[in-house]
């Protein structure tokens, strides 16, 4: 096999035949291993599996079957990222083999270890957190994000992500970009929004290592201990750039944005407990741990309700079928989210 082929045509997203080839040849299974493999969790962003075979256990990566944007999808850089920071005080599960070669199962992947522990992901689970056990969940949010800030990119082998463009100039005109394509014109607020955003921008702070979309979804928390963090995960928009990004992210779903975003999916996570830390204490938590210098957190947390304005409109455009009632509950959050932003 060699890169660059043309993309294989498979019906399954991960066909486990092909994949078993692959492992083989590169010496992670024995040949003629099967594998099996299941799906983890689905939605309209990177699709998760879990495979097993041969006495391994991995979870495996790969984009969207179907209408994925441009630059969103980039299985190496979630790779590389994860890979670089093995070692550096923040958890990530340990990689396994990454594949670039979209012929082998129609996309580009890669294998992670698979971790055993918990997600605090929606409100009837959090509620069931014990107040100790709450608090502390959110507090090692923060100061997860904080160890993650305090990377130095360029000594974890990440020195090819710096770019000489500001962060914020190049994510503005990123998004602005995904929010084009996305083909959605019902929400004409939204490129008001970038517009102001791009002539506001702070005056860049140093840069660090960003995860993109850094929330309690995110985050695996030990079985054991389901306030102390195993590992980071869903990397998909991680890159150097401006620590506070990530702050202003994880503030965005803290607030009203989190609250709209979980309105039907059994009610915001903040709000099922009253033991988690408020937005005010996750940002000292934030401070305490040794994150990055704080300033201008309100045009951050704008800039993350603007950017789930533009993912959740590159869901819709990547949903099979286009039903009325989807657009139209998808137009209606996007239109919440910018009012949100406005202020």
């Amino acid at each position: 096999m060699t890169a660059g082929g043309p993309a294989a045509q498979h019906d399954d997203p991960v066909p486990a035949a092909p994949l078993a080839a692959w492992a083989a040849e590169r010496g992670l299974v024995d040949a003629g291993t099967e594998l099996a493999v299941t799906q983890l969790s689905g939605g309209s962003s990177n699709l998760t599996y879990r495979v097993t075979g041969g006495g391994r256990d991995w979870v495996l990566r790969r984009p969207p079957v179907h209408g994925a944007l441009p630059t969103a999808h980039d299985m190496g850089r979630e790779y590389r990222m994860q890979d670089a920071l093995a070692g550096s005080g923040v958890p990530v599960a340990r990689m396994v083999a990454l594949c670039d070669e979209p012929h082998v199962i129609g996309a580009s992947f890669y294998l992670m270890e698979r971790l055993d522990g918990v997600f605090h992901m929606d409100a009837a689970a959090v509620a069931r957190l014990d107040a100790g056990t709450a608090r502390e969940a959110g507090l090692n949010l923060a100061r997860t994000l904080a160890a993650l800030h305090r990377v130095d990119p360029v000594a974890a082998g990440l020195g090819g992500l710096v770019r000489p463009e500001p962060y914020m100039r190049r994510q503005l005109r990123r998004w602005q970009g995904q929010w084009d394509r996305s083909g959605v014109d019902e929400v004409p607020s939204v490129d008001g929004l970038l517009k102001q955003l791009a002539e506001n921008v702070p005056d860049a702070g140093r840069i660090g290592v960003v995860h993109g979309d850094y929330n309690f979804g995110n985050v695996m928390y030990r079985a054991d201990a389901p306030g102390e963090v195993r590992a980071v995960l869903d990397w998909e928009l991680s890159t150097v750039g401006e620590p506070l990004a990530d702050l202003g992210q994880l503030l965005a779903y803290w607030g009203p944005a989190g609250r709209l975003l979980n309105a039907h999916r059994g009610g915001h996570l903040p709000d099922a407990n009253p033991a988690l830390p408020s937005a005010e204490q996750l940002v000292e938590a934030y401070r305490e741990t040794g994150g990055a210098p704080v300033h201008d957190l309100a045009y951050y947390e704008r800039f993350a309700v603007v950017k789930l304005a533009v993912i959740c409109a590159g869901a819709l455009a990547r949903a099979s079928g286009r039903e009325p009632e989807r657009i139209s509950r998808t137009v209606g959050l996007i239109r919440d989210l910018a009012a949100i932003a406005e202020g």
